[in-house]
């Protein structure tokens, strides 16, 4: 490799068996773009322009990371969400743009209940992508952050830092609630828990299954709703009156899952699609 065009030949090769044609090129303008700090549209122009030795060797080393499935994110240690740049590892899930929508919900919600300030949770946090993503934009509200993770919170507050975002991080489990924890009030809570089954995983792709965290991933094939029962009885004690209570779910369950919530005493409960179509998000309110 020593042009851009051999770059993208190589990469092509490379990864045929990884990634379809339209994902390699998207990955590859990606990667030479972050390597040689030139814009897209400079690479799209000029295939025939030469990269120096040292970013020729760091492209080589990363399509052979990327020949194994690690996902992208992961190589160069960083990812965008919401507007924002959030560094992560293989301690916390890559953020999603289904959790942009999810965020956007919450943003909207506030908006229209014309909420001025107040207390926000977001329960698993995992980067800190929703808590600090809201924060941001809420400057207004106090948000707390729990996870499980001691890894995952220190990539958490790392990304705080990054993006000037005041959060407080809880180290602790939602189905054992430790008295800090149990101290938390709040007029929204938020969470992206644990939602897929065994069965899913055998749908998912490798890069998937083999590298992010399974503990934020998988939940009990004979429970699928653990965590959504948990938080909604935690939300049922600790959320203010009409206080919002969103989650993030595994589409197989949306009907099921705004059950529950009913039964434990939510009303006004919205399942909402995602830009896929799929059942994604559920709002309620205490």
């Amino acid at each position: 490799m020593k042009t851009i065009k051999d770059v993208f030949a190589a990469f092509k090769q490379g990864l045929n068996e990884v990634y379809d044609t339209n994902e390699t090129e998207a990955l590859t303008l990606l990667v030479i773009s972050e390597i040689s700090e030139l814009s897209k549209a400079i690479i799209k122009a000029f295939p025939e322009k030469e990269l120096p030795i040292e970013q020729i060797e760091n492209l080589v080393s990363i399509l052979s990371q990327l020949k194994t499935g690690k996902p992208i994110q992961y190589i160069l240690g960083k990812t965008e969400f919401y507007g924002l740049t959030f560094n992560v590892n293989q301690s916390v899930l890559i953020p999603r743009p289904e959790t942009e929508e999810l965020v956007e919900w919450v943003l909207s919600a506030v908006n229209n209940n014309k909420l001025i300030g107040g207390n926000i949770i977001d329960i698993g946090t995992g980067s800190g992508c929703i808590a600090i993503s809201l924060k941001n934009n809420l400057p207004a509200f106090t948000v707390a952050a729990i996870d499980i993770s001691a890894e995952a919170l220190q990539i958490a507050r790392s990304n705080a830092e990054l993006n000037n975002a005041e959060v407080k991080f809880i180290e602790g489990d939602i189905l054992n609630v430790t008295p800090e924890i149990e101290r938390l009030k709040a007029d929204i809570i938020v969470s992206n828990p644990p939602y897929v089954t065994l069965h899913d995983k055998t749908q998912m792709h490798s890069n998937v299954t083999d590298f992010e965290p399974h503990t934020a991933l998988f939940v009990p094939e004979n429970d699928p709703l653990l965590f959504y029962r948990e938080i909604a009885v935690f939300a049922s004690a600790h959320l203010s009156q009409n206080g919002l209570l969103f989650f993030e779910i595994n589409e197989s369950f949306g009907n099921e899952t705004v059950e529950l919530l009913t039964a434990n005493g939510f009303i006004n409960t919205e399942l909402r699609k995602d830009m896929s179509g799929r059942d994604r998000m559920i709002k309620a309110s205490k």
